[in-house]
């Protein structure tokens, strides 16, 4: 394929729940964050600031540049924890509204970060108030910070349904990015048969049209599900090299037209999850780079630059953490880590029953 039509998107999203002390309004001592006061403070310390200034260790082990990950990948942060992040550590926050900005320059004019509902709700077990009100409050949150309406917004644990992508769509947002579970059927736009994608067999490399029963569209996202599983689970940030031959090895080289390689995964995982992931993510962006070997993007400049020529059909009430769909919020589906045997989710049905 043309070396020109290879473009990548590595996609992180930073979220941490509240944890102040609502009579307080501030973080209480976490003693399982030791040595430092509490979990933010943590993982400010091994992710959020690393990630501003990314080492490059050259042929010699020595450090040979620092990058800015922000500048290069597409993010979004909780309004919560950006919250957090304004107060406590005002150089990061700092950070990632200048590296909006630089993206806005590098990339046709399209800002990396994305914006998310402002608390961490499953969107599909919410009425459609509540739904409304997440997105509005996420927005403007949005653009009170970095000055701009947002093309994108991420959805808490990519769940979704119909419903939530007409009320993003009717708020103005383009694009949302989901796992390639979450896609029910395809086919192209120009007509044709639709083909079921529910196993997850779905070309990741293209965006795609969702049209809506309102009339409107939104474009849809299916990021490189067994990479982003590789970079989580599987050890893929040991090397930075190997990240980048990775992200490389998922092109087809047999087809000419433009091709979106992205990966998904919570941005945690780039530091705190696994030590010096920082440093894995920058020589991987610092390799694709030097080298020629792909253009890095976001997912609005791809947009603008490709439009969608395949439409997709979404799998109702899924997410990207569940099979079952979005149950493990609200009934004992069986997802666990497999830590505690004897452990179950059975107080979660009459929670939601409550709710």
């Amino acid at each position: 394929m043309n070396e020109n039509n290879r473009y990548v998107c590595l996609h992180g999203h930073f979220y941490q729940p509240p944890r102040e002390n609502p009579w307080l309004e501030d973080i209480e001592l976490q003693d399982s964050a030791a040595p430092y006061h509490d979990w933010n403070d943590r993982i400010t310390a091994e992710c959020y600031a690393p990630n501003t200034a990314a080492r490059i260790i050259g042929p010699e082990g020595t450090v040979v540049s620092l990058l800015n990950n922000y500048c290069y990948m597409s993010f979004n942060f909780g309004p919560t924890l950006l919250s957090w992040l304004e107060r406590h550590n005002p150089y990061v926050y700092a950070a990632l509204i200048e590296a909006d900005r630089v993206t806005l320059k590098n990339f046709s004019g399209h800002g990396s970060a994305m914006a998310q509902g402002y608390n961490h709700l499953i969107m599909p077990l919410a009425n459609r108030r509540d739904k409304d009100t997440q997105i509005k409050w996420g927005i403007a949150d949005f653009a009170a910070r970095f000055k701009r309406m947002p093309e994108g917004m991420w959805l808490p644990e990519t769940a979704v349904d119909t419903e939530t992508l007409e009320l993003i769509a009717e708020a103005g947002i383009r694009f949302t990015v989901l796992s390639p579970r979450q896609a029910r059927r395809v086919k192209p736009s120009a007509g044709g048969e639709w083909i079921d994608t529910a196993n997850g067999n779905i070309d990741t490399r293209i965006p795609y049209l969702c049209r809506l029963p309102s009339g409107k569209n939104i474009a849809l996202f299916f990021y490189d599900g067994a990479i982003a599983q590789n970079v989580a689970f599987g050890g893929l940030l040991n090397n930075g090299e190997t990240f980048a031959r990775t992200i490389m090895s998922a092109f087809n080289n047999g087809n000419n037209h433009a091709q979106l390689v992205n990966v998904a995964t919570d941005g945690e995982t780039y530091g705190h999850h696994h030590k010096y992931g920082d440093m894995a993510l920058g020589y991987c962006i610092n390799y694709l780079v030097s080298g020629n070997h792909a253009r890095i993007t976001n997912y609005g400049e791809f947009l603008e630059k490709f439009p969608p020529f395949m439409e997709a059909e979404i799998i109702e009430r899924s997410s990207w953490s569940c099979v079952h769909g979005v149950e493990r919020w609200r009934d004992n589906c069986g997802c666990n880590s497999g830590m505690h045997p004897g452990w179950h989710q059975r107080w979660r049905k009459p929670l939601q029953w409550i709710r």
